[in-house]
């Protein structure tokens, strides 16, 4: 299981577009995603992916790391859960 953390991600963006930019780059489709407002300034998202390990979502990293994306600059960092 990993997780992709997305930084800068405007917070009306809907959980569809922001499934079709991942896809686009080449990414797996999530499985769940958490939106963090924070303190407004830099809202974010956490997307989870399952079945999909960190070191997969490593790799993909870069095609989206400070793409302008919706009048933002997205900067992304992959997580690693724990777990079985």
């Amino acid at each position: 299981m990993a997780e992709l953390f997305l930084d800068n991600v405007d917070s009306d963006v809907s959980n569809e577009e922001i499934r079709e930019f991942l896809v686009r780059y080449g990414f797996p489709r999530f499985d769940a995603i958490e939106h963090v407002s924070g303190d407004g300034a830099h809202p974010a998202v956490l997307l989870i992916f399952n079945d999909v390990p960190p070191e997969a979502l490593h790799k993909l990293q870069p095609r989206i790391q400070n793409v302008f994306w919706k009048n933002r600059r997205i900067n992304a960092m992959v997580m690693h859960r724990g777990g079985s």
